[in-house]
């Protein structure tokens, strides 16, 4: 899109606040959300830029830089993107996102191909599972389908929970799962619960992790899925994506009972997990006083009856 002087102010502003790591997180974020949607080359510049930073900065904030880069389908990040996902000293959750980021463009430009086939027999199985699964996709085009609605819940329930099973086909039962939640409360409790389960019971980061955010897309009122987000959050041996994304969560569900458990962890020694509920605060926060944050990174009131 063309820039004018406004929209190259609101880049310049953006990439300032996005580039200061003593900005508070949130700030970070809604900085980050603005240059995605702003979506001009020097916006794409700004969050490249923040991707290939010292490792000494947010990994989780470069980690939401890919994400932002895939959903834009930002040809001009792909180097930077492959540069990062080969780079096996980088953090996992970053090299994760990137492949998730490289999956998404991969139609326009084969580079990404080869980049995921490489990943996919990478060390790491958080990084080498995305790299498989962006493959795959590229088969279909269309994301990854839920299994047919009329799939009995015990079969859903199997499916997710059994770790030796293909992982295509577990993200396909837990979007079933996540479909069927919406017919009615008794429905949406026994999913979630479902979902809880997973997150105690599978061996796959890159699984959980999405469980946690398919848990917070649901804001669930279930107290089996939250506790289970807790047990997630307080573990300090779980891996470190999988924690960020229930503190996300549980910030999406915004029930007064784990305001505590955010609050405590935001001063937690892993930096991402630390960010990550200071994040969840403020996304408590907004979803609380019924604000909420545009694409140009505006916040609104709701007005709620």
């Amino acid at each position: 899109m063309p820039e004018d002087a406004a929209t190259t102010d609101a880049v310049a502003r953006a990439t300032a606040t996005l580039g200061d790591a003593r900005a508070p997180t949130p700030a970070r974020f809604s900085a980050l959300f603005q240059l995605r949607a702003l979506a001009t080359p020097d916006a794409v510049d700004a969050l490249v830029e923040r991707l290939r930073a010292s490792r000494s900065d947010s990994a989780l904030v470069r980690h939401e830089c890919a994400f932002a880069l895939g959903q834009m389908r930002a040809r001009r990040a792909i180097d930077a993107l492959m540069e990062t996902l080969r780079d096996g000293d980088d953090d996992g959750m970053v090299r994760h996102e990137c492949a998730e980021a490289l999956g998404a463009i991969a139609s326009d430009d084969g580079r990404c191909a080869t980049a995921l086939r490489e990943a996919a027999g990478d060390a790491r199985r958080e990084v080498a599972e995305t790299a498989a699964l962006a493959l795959r996709k590229l088969e279909i085009v269309d994301p990854i389908p839920a299994m047919p609605t009329e799939t009995p819940f015990e079969r859903l329930k199997a499916v997710v929970l059994d770790d030796a099973h293909e992982m295509w086909e577990r993200y396909a039962a837990m979007f079933a799962l996540r479909n069927k939640s919406c017919a009615d409360r008794e429905s949406s409790d026994a999913c979630a619960d479902v979902l809880g389960e997973v997150l105690s019971a599978s061996g796959s980061a890159l699984l959980k992790h999405e469980v946690c955010y398919v848990l917070g897309q649901l804001q669930s009122a279930s107290p089996g899925a939250r506790d289970a987000l807790i047990r997630c959050l307080e573990d300090s041996r779980e891996h470190p994506m999988v924690r960020h994304e229930a503190a996300e969560a549980l910030g999406s569900i915004a029930h007064p009972s784990t305001r505590g458990y955010l609050e405590s962890f935001a001063s937690d020694p892993e930096p991402i997990i630390a960010e990550s509920c200071e994040v969840a605060l403020e996304i408590m926060r907004r979803e609380r006083e019924g604000e909420i944050v545009t694409a140009d990174g505006a916040v609104v009131a709701v007005k709620r009856d």
